[in-house]
């Protein structure tokens, strides 16, 4: 496909992590290439980031963490220690302009953050999905085939 090169995701994942003082956990130190476009998954991970920093407290209390779930498949997880989501949300903040009730303009963010993290995940032959946090907060978890 047109721009499509070899994208070293622990590459990526670390410089954008390293900006922010979050935690970068690699599994086996991991080769992790998947076949792509390097600003959109640049991108993805620095919604994804940026989200959890906005939302989630303490950049100390921010991880991200690369791991393989299936022979040729990758999962980012994005994990924080904010308030969390309500279960009845953890769809709909991927739509387009959705806010959290109570969540504001004047907080930051266009409200196209995730919605571009899914659409980034698709494009690639993935998805991202968030999960409850045990112990308080929000994982989203980036799944993304691999390309060797």
């Amino acid at each position: 496909g047109a721009g499509l090169t070899k994208v070293d995701l622990a590459g990526l994942a670390s410089e954008e992590c390293s900006r922010h003082d979050v935690q970068l956990l690699i599994q086996d130190a991991l080769s992790l290439q998947t076949l792509g476009v390097d600003l959109l998954l640049r991108r993805m991970l620095r919604d994804v980031r940026d989200n959890a920093l906005r939302h989630g407290g303490d950049a100390t209390q921010i991880e991200m963490r690369m791991q393989l779930s299936q022979p040729n498949r990758v999962l980012i997880e994005v994990s924080d220690r904010g308030p969390g989501i309500p279960p009845e949300y953890l769809e709909k903040i991927f739509e387009p302009f959705f806010r959290l009730p109570g969540h504001r303009e004047w907080q930051g963010g266009t409200g196209l953050g995730l919605t571009l993290v899914r659409s980034i995940a698709r494009h690639h032959g993935g998805d991202v999905q968030c999960r409850l946090r045990s112990g308080g907060g929000a994982t989203f978890v980036v799944d993304l085939p691999l390309k060797t």
